[in-house]
């Protein structure tokens, strides 16, 4: 089964559950990926759907944080409860050690050794982690290894 399949199916199993936060956030996303496919005229695979959930996530992930510095805690938790709603959608999370081993193949992989070479690394990293990890903590994580702190 096709990940946009998977969405069309939990929607209507949302609709039939009444479960009304769940069916308006997949058919936030679903339109979304409507929206990619009609600018791009073409139908996604399943990893560009992962994609624009994942940048889905990130949007909510960065209301989240205006929302807390606005105080807005009502609206904190509805993000909140949307990025785990669409978090079921994307691959499993790198864990730290697990992005700390890829850091170190994109090191060695591109020969990087100071911060000015952060940019090969990242895009040695970035095929290997996208939907897997944020791109922010990517780039922590590449930042800190090149700047001597994790080796």
């Amino acid at each position: 089964m096709t990940l946009r399949q998977r969405l069309k199916d939990d929607i209507t199993a949302a609709m039939r559950s009444g479960a009304v936060l769940r069916r308006d956030t997949l058919r936030m996303a679903e339109n979304a990926i409507y929206n990619v496919e009609k600018r791009d005229r073409r139908t996604l695979d399943d990893d560009e759907v992962a994609a624009v959930i994942a940048k889905e996530v990130k949007t909510r992930r960065e209301s989240v944080d205006a929302f807390r510095a606005g105080g807005r805690e009502d609206l904190v938790a509805k993000e909140e409860a949307e990025i785990e709603i669409l978090g079921a959608f994307l691959p499993a999370q790198l864990s730290d050690p697990e992005l700390e081993a890829l850091v170190g193949e994109a090191i060695a992989a591109t020969g990087a050794a100071s911060p000015r070479d952060m940019g090969k690394a990242m895009g040695w990293l970035a095929p290997r982690t996208r939907g897997r990890a944020d791109g922010r903590r990517v780039s922590e994580a590449v930042s800190r290894r090149l700047a001597g702190g994790a080796s």
